[in-house]
């Protein structure tokens, strides 16, 4: 066990991981070099149909990136110019790039101040802010932020009313629950990633879509190879190089058979922070039946720096998602936002801040994790 009483902490601890299952996943990239099809292998489309039975979808495509997992079904939709996309600002910067990259607008909206997820009163707003800009409206992508679902109900009536679809970019919360529902049908689409910080992750990019549209599968299955799918010597429409390697596939695969372990170690892990926290500082809440799988473990408070900076001191890493609003950021100040303004994401950039989360995070490391946020609090 590790000494944790001063040594510097991991804000995210892979190599705790691989300890546990360094036999399996190098035994499992040797199978690869051993028949050598290292771009959409065998183990590709074993992923594919594990991460469609998992979630309940109809259709899974694996792809290169997260990014690239936004992007598919944009391209696939014929979303371009003139239309609108319907995003959070308080999110990574992929969300609204991938709208920007087809030649559509990001229309920002605002945040919950307690979930960090899309605001349907906000999202009502974006609309009218879409037609006063003379726009058509065509999509939502909702954010699962942090590891959290969007409050689906309330975004799939605004859908519904105008004409809308979903898509769910669930990057951070693959393995998370609405209402029972695993995410990955919750909207028209759904895109995760495998970035190596993600709660299900691989050793390099990768990401998959998923959706129960089969005619839109089809058409994000040509576009990931070059527009033509792979299969044949002339491009069908514009494509990309977004194929998934069948190592990370591999890795995947391993790291497939103990998630829901670490899920539940990380439920506990925030559970121990809330227990330690939540009466010196506002901490994150769930919505009502639904499960996090805790990418992050995100804290509001109006002395952020003192926290961080206490925190450095005794050897505790800590992150800013997101220091700065994307409407506010360069390549993103031209487009709409919603009604005056977006005041949650604007606060919510200046406070908060991610205490180390991961499913190895022992006992008495948090406990002085909790300690110090405290003290930091209390000065």
């Amino acid at each position: 066990m590790r000494d944790t009483a001063s040594s510097p902490l991991p804000f995210i601890d892979l190599q705790a991981q691989r300890s546990r299952i360094s036999d399996q996943i190098d035994a499992a990239i040797r199978r690869v070099l051993d028949h050598g099809a290292f771009i959409m292998g065998p183990e590709v489309a074993d992923v594919e149909s594990q991460l469609a039975e998992r979630t309940g979808a109809a259709h899974c495509l694996t792809c290169a990136s997260g990014t690239d997992a936004l992007i598919l079904p944009l391209m696939a939709a014929d979303i371009g110019p003139g239309d609108a996309v319907l995003v959070p600002s308080f999110t990574f910067t992929s969300s609204p790039e991938v709208v920007a990259l087809r030649g559509a607008t990001p229309v920002f909206v605002d945040v919950d101040p307690h979930t960090f997820n899309m605001d349907a009163d906000s999202l009502k707003a974006g609309l009218s802010a879409a037609e006063q800009a003379g726009l058509s409206a065509k999509a939502i992508m909702t954010v699962d932020l942090f590891g959290q679902p969007v409050d689906f109900d309330p975004i799939r009536d605004i859908a519904d009313q105008n004409g809308l679809w979903i898509l769910d970019d669930a990057a951070q919360a693959f393995g998370a629950t609405y209402k029972g529902s695993p995410l990955g049908t919750l909207g028209r689409v759904t895109g995760t990633s495998f970035y190596p910080s993600k709660p299900l992750s691989c050793y390099g990019d990768g990401g998959a879509v998923l959706t129960d549209d089969t005619d839109l599968y089809e058409r994000m299955k040509c576009v990931r190879v070059h527009g033509n799918g792979g299969g044949s010597a002339d491009a069908k429409c514009l494509g990309l190089t977004a194929r998934f390697d069948s190592i990370q596939a591999a890795v995947l695969l391993e790291k497939l058979k103990i998630f829901d372990d670490e899920c539940a170690e990380r439920n506990d892990v925030a559970q121990r922070y809330s227990d330690g926290l939540s009466d010196v500082v506002q901490t994150p809440q769930l919505i009502d039946d639904a499960t996090s799988v805790w990418a992050q473990y995100t804290l509001v408070s109006d002395r952020r720096d003192t926290i961080v900076e206490t925190l450095a001191a005794e050897g505790i890493p800590t992150a800013l998602f997101y220091p700065r609003p994307l409407h506010a950021q360069g390549p993103y100040r031209s487009y709409p936002v919603a009604g005056n303004g977006l005041p949650v994401t604007d606060r919510l950039a200046e406070q908060v801040v991610s205490l180390p989360m991961h499913p190895y995070l022992e006992p008495d490391a948090q406990a002085r994790i909790i300690a110090a946020v405290r003290a930091a609090l209390s000065s």
